[in-house]
């Protein structure tokens, strides 16, 4: 029986230290391997030059790097690429998003494969739950892809519920954050939400990556027709959890609202939000919808868009309309690996 090898990819600088000791590497070879790992970005040990040819033996045996290059890429004509990342028997998602001025580029990242959460609008919901991912998986995305080197922000926000999976999630964020690791700012990295209560608190309290927060609705009743998970933690419960976190300094509080005509897209539901997050410092952003099969929800036009966006304003919530990238490649979350799962090819 072969034996399966232990990714060192997502292992801390203690980790790591132990992981030398047991191949009989001195304690300072850890900070080598991490350098190699986040800094130098290699595929295999054999790369780890600076180590002994035996160390680097003994650490093969029974360690891998723990990277897979996408198995398919999806590219838009606006330049935003799907990847598709083979995780056990299934798949997720990373969408490359490069800015239209060239100064940022931006990688959606998946926290699990398929989602609990079961949200309407949302096709990875409807594939169930499969796994959480590790912090090794949730870092290869980042680290494979072809443009890793030109990214400038990664916001999690693909398949699953990163407070779902929240050991892992912080992991791979202090992973990104740390000296040793990509040493990224917490400023490039936003994470998102529907609301999990205990993870939305760790994510409070032991990290300072900006936070965004799935809305889509003011009105608790008609937001749990949306999203389940309203159920578990209400947009109230969570209103007032975040009002008790300073968001005026470095760490961002942004609530995401995709726009569904005729469901929350009225003025009594923009009075709402006005209402409901009167005094924090936060802001809205609009989504249009990207229709799924089977759902019965339609998107609006631009210029209800720009309606809803300049009376949130003119009422004291900072508004912006997110572009909208990637529609000719499925690039609603979930769509592509919805289809190979459906097609039997997902590995």
């Amino acid at each position: 029986m072969t034996e399966t090898k232990t990714p060192l990819l997502g292992l801390t600088i203690e980790e790591l230290k132990q992981v030398a000791s047991t191949v009989g590497l001195p304690s300072f070879a850890a900070k080598q391997i991490a350098g190699w790992l986040y800094d130098k970005r290699v595929t295999s040990i054999d790369e780890m030059t600076n180590l002994s040819l035996r160390g680097r033996e003994e650490l093969s045996r029974h360690y891998c790097v723990g990277r897979e290059e996408p198995i398919e890429a999806m590219r838009s004509v606006d330049g935003t690429v799907k990847y598709l990342f083979p995780v056990g028997t299934g798949a997720v998602e990373a969408v490359y998003i490069p800015a239209e001025d060239g100064d940022r580029a931006t990688l959606c990242v998946s926290s699990q494969v398929g989602c609990k959460m079961n949200c309407l609008f949302c096709m990875t919901g409807k594939q169930g739950f499969t796994a959480h991912l590790t912090p090794a998986q949730i870092l290869n995305q980042v680290l494979s892809i072809p443009e890793s080197d030109t990214l400038t922000n990664v916001v999690l926000m693909g398949m699953g519920e990163p407070f779902d999976n929240i050991d892992n999630v912080l992991r791979a964020l202090e992973l990104m954050t740390a000296p040793y690791g990509l040493a990224w700012s917490p400023k490039r990295i936003t994470v998102s939400t529907v609301g999990v209560k205990r993870g939305l608190q760790r994510f409070l309290d032991e990290s300072q990556c900006h936070l965004a927060i799935s809305l889509h609705n003011p009105f608790p009743k008609e937001r749990l027709e949306l999203m389940p998970a309203e159920k578990g933690c209400s947009i109230t419960d969570m209103l007032e959890m975040l009002r008790q976190y300073d968001f005026t300094h470095q760490r961002r509080l942004s609530f995401e609202y995709i726009v569904f005509r005729g469901v929350n897209d009225s003025e009594a539901h923009a009075r709402e939000l006005v209402r409901l997050l009167k005094g924090m410092e936060c802001r809205i952003n609009l989504i249009r919808f990207h229709a799924i099969p089977n759902v019965p929800l339609e998107g609006v036009d631009m210029e209800h868009m720009i309606a809803l966006r300049d009376y949130l304003t003119q009422h004291g919530v900072f508004t912006t309309i997110r572009a909208s990238r990637g529609e000719d490649i499925f690039a609603a979350c979930g769509m592509l690996s919805t289809m190979r799962k459906d097609e039997g090819t997902a590995r």
